[in-house]
């Protein structure tokens, strides 16, 4: 396998990045930077693959002051003229997509058809984004008064900021800057300190297109610290909306700072996601669904399968399944096509998981496959057997730990299922109707997404993405998410020589 020294500067030159180290843009890359250095680490080799350097409060200003100036020409574009733009950009992913898909491979750590995955999402949100552009639509509602008619339209609302993570360092950044931009809102991107480079790559794909157009400030990245890129960002009043994927303790934070001034927030937070497994269900699918969510990404979704309800009679197969299929993940460098399961994105995130497990060994639960770390950032997917009164069930770590909690009665396992701060994704593997449909009703499942038959992770764009409880209630990508990037506007128009109020209110002089 290539070193990443050797890779990247190759994958650089291909993607038209090389020689930029700066992580501000506003159009234009500012050269010089207040900010310190940041090196990107490769999570695979623990190579460097780059250095950006960041941005520091000046810096901030300077984008923000040429975002604002944008979003005034940018509003004025029409809806189906801004959707071009954005077709014109996934194109440019298209093109990009082989190298751009190894670079988030070698930056995060997550295996190259998941890296490529990421980017084709980055496609698809594009894609739906255009289609979008002719259907913001407003409804026009009957009034009470005569020679009167009533509607509501939808308007840009201004700046977007989106603070991505680093597990999808692209697509949740899609998510918000396509539809956003079809919306007539320009975006101020701050990605994770972890993945600095796939975003300053994906800036420079974007500009390209912008600069075609003669269009600077649309898209915007600033690299830098919490103090005081994140800070400034979250507590600026000239961004309406604030996207924010990434810890839950984090979330609260975003959440009051941008409440306490009125602003709007999406928070794409916690997740601890379960699948029941009732006796009825084919187990083939089980075994391919959990092994999927609880390994991919080497357990770093948002969505990651976290806990297996099994019932009882289903539960020794699947768990003997379950202990042969953990034996064969093959764990080693991400581009390597017969990987399975790549690295932790640093050591930090190895003592973590490692923390976890001495926990989850000192309330009880039985690691019954891995709980061990390799070398550098690498470790074993990890089974364990667990009972429901353990207090970490209640937690997300960040890692692949799977519980597998066995049941009698689905009423058990709703409850066990529900009984966490945590409400994402979810799922039921099952061939009984009843089972399915109480499931997904009220009295079921308490998540955002719910899934019966197929796993907890592989959202497509086409629904709207989010969670309720301590994953925040943000809805992004799909269904009819693009309304949280506009404002809405009731109009009333009065053409009769009348002026009658409304509940039948008489005003004489």
């Amino acid at each position: 396998m290539p070193t990443a020294n050797r890779v990247v500067p190759d994958l650089l030159e291909r993607l038209h990045i090389e020689g930029v180290n700066s992580g501000a843009c506003h159009g234009d890359w500012i050269a010089a930077t207040a900010g310190s250095e940041l090196v990107s680490f490769s999570p695979a080799t623990g190579e460097p693959l780059a250095r950006v350097r960041m941005a520091g409060s000046a810096d901030y200003e300077a984008v923000m002051t040429r975002a604002a100036e944008a979003f005034l020409e940018w509003r004025m574009v029409p809806a189906p003229k801004r959707g071009e733009i954005v077709r014109e950009i996934g194109n440019e992913l298209r093109v990009h997509k082989q190298d751009l898909g190894a670079l988030v491979s070698l930056e995060m750590g997550k295996i190259l058809p998941e890296g490529l995955g990421e980017v084709q999402e980055m496609i698809d949100i594009a894609d739906f984004a255009v289609g979008l552009s002719r259907q913001l639509y407003g409804l026009t509602m009957h009034s009470e008064r005569p020679g009167h008619r009533m509607y509501e339209q939808w308007h840009p609302l201004g700046i977007v900021g989106v603070i991505s993570a680093f597990n999808f360092p692209v697509a949740v950044w899609a998510w918000n800057a396509m539809i956003a931009a079809v919306c007539g809102d320009c975006v101020l991107w701050r990605p994770s300190s972890d993945t600095p480079l796939v975003a300053v790559a994906v800036q420079k794909i974007a500009n390209r297109v912008f600069d075609r157009h003669g269009l600077k400030g649309v898209f915007n990245l600033i690299v830098g610290p919490s103090q005081p890129v994140a800070e400034s960002l979250i507590r600026d009043p000239r961004i309406p909306l604030v996207s924010f994927t990434g810890s839950t303790v984090v979330g609260r934070h975003v959440s009051e700072v941008v409440a306490q001034r009125l602003g709007r927030s999406i928070l794409e937070l916690g997740g601890n996601n379960g699948i029941v497994v009732m006796n009825d269900a084919n187990p083939d699918l089980v075994l391919r669904a959990v092994l999927f969510g609880a390994v991919g990404t080497a357990g770093q979704r948002c969505t990651t399968t976290r806990r297996l309800f099994l019932q009882r009679g289903i539960a020794p197969g699947i768990t003997e399944a379950l202990v042969r299929a953990y034996g064969q993940v093959r764990i080693g460098h991400p581009l390597d096509e017969q990987t399975i399961m790549g690295p932790l994105i640093n050591r930090r995130a190895v003592d973590d998981m490692l923390d976890g497990l001495r926990r989850i060994r000192e309330q009880g639960g039985e690691i019954l496959f891995g709980g061990e770390a390799l070398e550098g950032c690498y470790v074993q997917p990890t089974l364990v057997r667990a009972h429901p009164a353990m207090p970490i069930l209640k937690e997300e770590i960040f890692a692949p730990i799977l519980y597998l909690i066995e049941f009698d009665s689905l009423d058990d396992a709703i409850h066990w299922h529900n009984d966490v701060p945590q409400g994402l994704s979810s799922a039921m593997f099952t061939t009984n109707l009843i089972s399915a449909e109480t499931f997904l009703s009220h009295r079921g499942s308490d998540c955002g997404i719910v899934n019966i038959n197929i796993g907890t992770s592989g959202a497509e764009i086409g629904g709207a993405f989010g969670g309720e409880k301590d994953t925040g209630g943000g809805r992004e990508s799909g269904s009819d998410s693009w309304k949280a990037y506009m404002r809405r506007q009731t109009n009333t128009l009065n053409w009769s020589s009348q002026l009658p109020l409304a509940q039948g209110i008489e005003f004489k002089l």
